[in-house]
C-alpha cells in the first residue's frame, strides 16, 4: 500500500532483494537523521542514479520498504489466524505471528519501532497497520457474541492494548541487548492482556 508522495516505478525484485537488507541494516544500526544516500549506495552496491530513478529521498525509500513489510505482516496474520475458533487463541496467535517475524527480521523491528521517527511515520498509512489491525477488529466483532470479550470496550481500546505490548516488549528487547526472542516473551505478557480485555 503506497501513499501518494512515493515513486511511480516499482522497483525489480532483483534489486530490492540488493537494496532493502542493506537499507534496513543501517537504519537499524543508526540514528534516522545519520542515514545517507551515500551510505545506502556505497554499501548496497547500486549507484545513486538507480535509487533515485526510483526513490527521490531516504524518506520515500525508507517508507516504501516499510510499507511493503507491514503488507507482509498482514498477510501473515492472515494466513495463521485460518481455522482458530476462540477469540482468545486467535490473538495469541498474532502476538506469536507479529513476534516471529521480527525475530526473523530484527532489523525490521528496531527500524519500526526503534529508529523511525513516530511523528513522520504517522502521517503514512502503514502506521496504524490497517490490515493487520482491520482483521482483528473484525475477529473481535464476530467474537464478541460468544461473550469472550468485555462488551464495554471499544475495539479502539482493545487494540490499543494490543500494540501497546507489542511496543513494550520490542522497546524492552532492544533495550536489554536483544538477547532473548520475542517469541519467548508471549507466556509472560498474552496473559496480562487477555485478563484486561477478556470477561472472565
Amino acid at each position: 500500500m503506497k501513499d501518494t508522495d512515493t515513486p511511480n516505478l516499482d522497483m525489480p525484485e532483483k534489486l530490492k532483494k540488493s537494496l532493502y537488507p542493506t537499507v534496513l541494516e543501517l537504519f537499524s544500526k543508526n540514528d534516522f537523521h545519520q542515514v545517507n544516500m551515500r551510505d545506502i549506495c556505497n554499501l548496497s552496491g547500486l549507484s545513486t542514479s538507480t535509487i533515485y530513478k526510483y526513490f527521490p529521498s531516504k524518506e520515500d525509500l525508507i517508507f516504501t520498504i516499510i510499507d511493503e513489510k507491514v503488507d507482509e505482516i498482514y498477510e501473515q496474520v492472515r494466513l495463521n489466524l485460518r481455522g482458530l475458533e476462540s477469540t482468545k487463541e486467535m490473538f495469541r496467535k498474532a502476538y506469536w505471528v507479529l513476534m516471529d517475524y521480527y525475530d526473523r527480521n530484527p532489523g525490521v523491528a528496531i527500524t519500526f519501532f526503534i529508529t523511525v521517527p513516530t511523528r513522520t511515520w504517522m502521517q503514512k498509512n502503514s502506521y496504524r497497520m490497517n490490515g493487520t489491525y482491520d482483521i482483528l477488529v473484525n475477529t473481535i466483532i464476530h467474537r464478541e457474541k460468544r461473550n469472550e470479550i468485555d462488551p464495554r470496550l471499544k475495539d479502539s481500546q482493545i487494540m490499543g492494548v494490543f500494540f501497546m505490548h507489542c511496543y513494550h516488549v520490542v522497546h524492552r528487547w532492544y533495550y536489554h541487548g536483544m538477547k532473548w526472542k520475542l517469541v519467548d516473551a508471549i507466556p509472560e505478557f498474552f496473559p496480562v492482556f487477555w485478563k484486561t480485555i477478556s470477561v472472565s
